[in-house]
């Protein structure tokens, strides 16, 4: 993956990172202290730069954060700033990054306009709300909750997601160049996803307006389509 400019900015700043961890968990204002190099470029909610896109963190599953970070250091997903930046991190310090910035409110960027035609923002909704059992695809919501605003522990939300930050992302699985804890839904699933269907549903998800409660839901749904290793959250180390 290429690295953003705003990588580049922050890679001055990963002495300062690993050089203030500590064993001891530190307060809230420490803690913001000792995480600017992550905020200098995740922002309050994102950054849209010019080439590229660095999401929104603040408010997502701490699940979901922990896992993303073991994953770059492990290098199932490839970014070179974020994995220096957490390659010599222990568990236990990432669970209290994961946890500081799940507890942390910010608002979601406002959706995009519509991108595409209404055949294809059909396609796009259709798939997320219902999937197409045709072709073996689950619906989004099924996993990411009804209101796509992601699923206690560790299952993010995708609304207020660029359209191209969803393909990239859909793509990276699609090349075998991101990975989640197995057994991986999420390839399966973009595997089984046609190019047209990636920018159907890239195109209606980035287009939705936010709903009116943001929030993750609190449980996981009863039953989902997949068995997926990323729902949960791995046991700190």
């Amino acid at each position: 993956m290429r690295r953003t400019r705003a990588g580049v900015a922050a890679a001055p700043m990963l002495a300062l990172f690993v050089a203030t961890t500590a064993a001891a968990a530190p307060d809230d204002a420490a803690m913001g202290e000792r995480l600017r190099a992550c905020t200098a470029c995740h922002g309050a909610d994102s950054i849209r730069i010019e080439e590229g896109y660095v999401p929104r963190i603040r408010g997502k599953p701490a699940g979901y954060l922990f896992n993303q970070l073991v994953s770059y250091r492990r290098d199932q997903r490839y970014d070179d700033t974020m994995r220096h930046m957490v390659r010599y991190l222990s568990d236990a310090y990432l669970s209290e990054i994961a946890a500081y910035f799940a507890s942390r409110e910010a608002p979601y960027p406002a959706p995009g306009r519509p991108s595409a035609n209404a055949a294809t923002l059909e396609r796009g909704e259709t798939l997320v709300r219902h999937g197409d059992p045709s072709a073996d695809i689950p619906p989004c919501e099924a996993c990411h909750g009804e209101r796509l605003a992601g699923v206690l522990p560790a299952t993010p939300g995708l609304i207020g997601l660029p359209r191209h930050y969803i393909m990239a992302q859909l793509g990276a699985w699609r090349a075998d160049k991101r990975h989640a804890a197995p057994p991986d839904c999420m390839s399966t699933v973009a595997n089984r996803l046609s190019p047209r269907d990636v920018q159907a549903v890239a195109a209606w998800l980035s287009s939705r307006p936010l709903p009116n409660n943001t929030e993750p839901r609190q449980r996981p749904m009863a039953q989902t389509p997949l068995q997926c290793g990323s729902f949960a959250r791995p046991e700190v180390q």
